[in-house]
């Protein structure tokens, strides 16, 4: 499976991607913000807060409820998340685990994490509660966060039914 990395992102854009080793951000290191992370590691240009990111995608990205590498997935705002979070699938490892690349994420503030394990505990496996690794416990978080779903990067498809071209017709002919 295709499996993106900051370092590859940065490289394109040739600017420089922490890891999640240190948890705080030295004076002369990049702070980043969940969404100015996605937006540049997705391609996905939407701006604004994390939690307006699916109403935003509506009509102008397809958006769903499996996972794609490369797909944005939009937490919805709780507890402490008053403005929800977006990652960025890196890698699917099964139907209902995947691993992300996001920023700005708990214990980690302002920084880049790579390929965290996210779980799928929804009961319908449809990708609307997920658990989120947690590295002080090396472990699933106990916290369960509530998900609207992914926005992929190809545009939205036209709604109004299917287009249809005809055969040219030849006057005189029926």
């Amino acid at each position: 499976m295709k499996r993106l990395t900051a370092a590859a992102v940065a490289a394109t854009f040739g600017c420089f991607v922490l890891g999640a080793a240190a948890p705080v951000a030295k004076a002369d290191e990049p702070y980043w913000q969940c969404v100015t992370f996605a937006r540049m590691f997705s391609g996905i240009e939407i701006f604004g807060d994390a939690h307006t990111w699916w109403g935003q995608a509506q009509n102008r990205f397809q958006t769903g409820h499996r996972p794609q590498t490369g797909a944005v997935l939009t937490f919805q705002p709780s507890g402490r998340m008053s403005r929800g979070h977006v990652a960025v699938v890196s890698e699917i490892l099964t139907d209902r685990v995947i691993r992300v690349t996001h920023a700005n994420w708990g214990g980690s503030r302002g920084k880049v994490e790579e390929n965290v394990t996210v779980v799928d505990v929804s009961d319908g496996g449809d990708w609307s509660a997920v658990k989120v690794w947690y590295n002080p416990i090396n472990d699933l978080g106990t916290t369960v966060y509530p998900t609207y779903g992914f926005i992929y990067k190809a545009p939205a498809q036209p709604s109004g039914g299917l287009l249809m071209a005809s055969a040219p017709t030849t006057a005189g002919q029926p």
